[in-house]
């Protein structure tokens, strides 16, 4: 009996319409445009300005997407995994909601939090059910509304993020295609540099909580960033001398889309021609749990069936980690 593997077998995605441009931010606290996308790479970002919706909506509408692409019928998916940290509201699950309202009602669903890791940690969870035979659908969606948590009066944060969702459709796979390895790791050192103080059992809402603006995201850039740069490197080369790769072998460098300069660090270190680097952070700034695949979803009509793709991310806690997968199919 062949080997099970893991492997994608379909993409989807979602943004919301309304555009938030550099030179619309310019309006809303001190920066322009030049010093923005020079140190981010970033031009504009999506929110969902609708009230009254949140994260379910952006993953309901990037698995729809998937289904009809894939003519998927919804009745078949034995899991969903949202990756997110921004859940509709504490306590009640935001998947298990995103798994009804889409049809998946065979279907039992979770969410998965590790902040800009989400999606890369929800990868190796979707791939293991897979892999030990329990389950052949598996829905694996990042989605994150990010606008509902950031101060659009601090400069530090309010640039970088935006709002988006992107899907993946895991399914045995017995030639050799899909998941091949991953390198995860994680270190609490980062608690302190990229956070939401209050809201949690630490610290409970309160008038105070909110009167101080804890309730938002805060990030102490510099410390992140230079984690970030040697993490994402670090993680991406072990994987690639683990399994015997030279930069000729690798087809695509899916890279988490927080810091064009991070992006770069990372490819630098694994020696890719810049052709080979997927980049999408111009049009979308960070949307957390969705950025991995959100590149999928653009770049689908370039990858062939057994193009080999690293995966890699870096998101608070600190949590980061590589993936090393073989693209199953070609678009029709």
């Amino acid at each position: 009996m062949s080997k099970i593997t893991a492997a994608i077998t379909a993409v989807g995605a979602y943004v919301p319409e309304y555009v938030l441009s550099n030179e619309m931010l310019e309006t809303l606290v001190e920066t322009n445009d030049e010093w923005i996308t020079s140190r981010t790479g970033i031009k504009e970002r999506r929110l969902l300005k609708e009230e009254g919706k949140g994260t379910s909506f952006l993953a309901i509408k990037a698995a729809q997407n998937l289904i009809e692409k894939k003519n998927l019928d919804p009745a078949e998916i034995d899991l969903v995994i949202l990756a997110t940290a921004t859940p509709d509201m504490p306590v009640a699950t935001t998947a298990v909601y995103v798994a009804t309202q889409i049809g998946a009602v065979n279907a039992f669903a979770y969410d998965l939090q590790a902040a800009c890791s989400s999606f890369l940690y929800g990868m190796s969870t979707a791939a293991a059910y897979i892999q030990a035979g329990r389950y052949k659908k598996v829905l694996l969606i990042g989605a994150d509304k990010m606008s509902s948590i950031i101060d659009y009066t601090d400069r530090a944060t309010c640039i970088i993020f935006g709002d988006g969702a992107g899907a993946v459709l895991f399914e045995p796979n017995t030639e050799g295609l899909g998941l091949q390895d991953e390198f995860l790791r994680s270190d609490g050192i980062g608690r302190e540099f990229l956070k939401i103080e209050a809201g949690g059992s630490i610290l409970p809402a309160s008038q105070e909580t909110v009167d101080q603006r804890k309730h938002f995201v805060y990030q102490d850039g510099k410390t992140v960033f230079k984690y970030a740069v040697s993490g994402m490197a670090d993680v991406s080369e072990k994987i690639m001398q683990r399994n015997n790769l030279s930069h000729d072998d690798i087809n695509w460098l899916v890279a988490h889309q927080a810091n064009k300069r991070i992006i770069d660090a990372t490819s630098n270190r694994m020696k890719l021609d810049e052709s080979k680097v997927l980049i999408n952070i111009e049009r979308y700034g960070n949307t957390t749990s969705a950025t991995l695949p959100l590149l999928l979803n653009d770049f689908e009509s370039k990858f062939k069936k057994g193009d080999n793709l690293i995966f890699a991310a870096f998101g608070g806690g600190f949590t980061w980690g590589a993936i090393y997968l073989k693209w199953a199919y070609d678009k029709k």
